[in-house]
């Protein structure tokens, strides 16, 4: 199958497992990959940065427009702070506006595999194969909690939670491109799955989908609703 100009998208939560899977499905499609996520992390460090609040439209928008590949690069762009403010800055329209040409531009240059929160319903509404990966709230709240002992950063699992709860939240009911699966998209729930298994059901049902010229659902795979 010639997946040259393909483009996939992979939309869902905070911790739901779908960077890994995402990085997973674009080396084993041979396609670029693209963690548009970290654009809005880069974005909320740099206002973090200037001492400033993520939520301040126009130091935003600044910051967007001053991104720079290196900022994608750098090691301070995981943890509570650095997602809420990621969270805050996705919500600014004109933030979202200036990273919107970047994205599309690089899925449109040779095809890719890209993940965020609104690839689907907004970045690419025309991709040949969509994506949305979740877990329950427990699940994902554990793995972030294991991710951060890892790094070696000290955490509470109680506070864990209530932070992917509240990221929950200001994606869900921002104003512009909330978080929400595309009409078409396929829904694979990772509660019970391990990173393998995530990953092979993802490959299956994507090669199905971008079997069929129309992109009709698949018989195995029931679109979300």
């Amino acid at each position: 199958m010639a997946l040259n100009g393909i483009v996939i998208a992979v939309d869902g939560p905070a911790a739901a497992g779908k960077g890994t899977l995402a990085r997973r499905l674009a080396a084993a499609l041979r396609l670029p990959y693209l963690d548009t996520g970290l654009l809005y992390r880069a974005v909320g460090r740099r206002v973090l940065d200037a001492g400033a609040d993520p939520r301040d439209a126009g130091i935003a928008e600044a910051a967007a427009r001053a991104l720079v590949p290196a900022d994608l690069d750098r090691a301070d762009l995981r943890g509570p702070m650095a997602d809420m403010a990621a969270s805050a800055v996705a919500a600014i329209p004109a933030v979202r506006a200036a990273l919107l040409d970047f994205q599309r531009d690089f899925g449109r240059a040779h095809g890719a595999v890209l993940d965020g929160r609104d690839i689907g319903t907004v970045v690419f509404p025309q991709a040949q194969a969509k994506l949305f990966v979740t877990a329950s709230v427990a699940e994902r709240s554990r793995r972030r909690f294991l991710e951060l002992a890892g790094r070696g950063v000290a955490a509470d699992p109680a506070q864990v939670e209530a932070e992917i709860r509240d990221r929950d939240a200001q994606d869900a009911n921002r104003p512009v491109a909330p978080l929400r699966p595309a009409e078409d998209a396929i829904l694979i729930d990772t509660t019970t799955l391990d990173a393998d298994a995530a990953f092979a059901e993802a490959l299956r049902v994507v090669r199905a989908r971008l079997a069929q010229p129309d992109r009709a659902a698949t018989a195995a795979a029931k679109p979300c609703r």
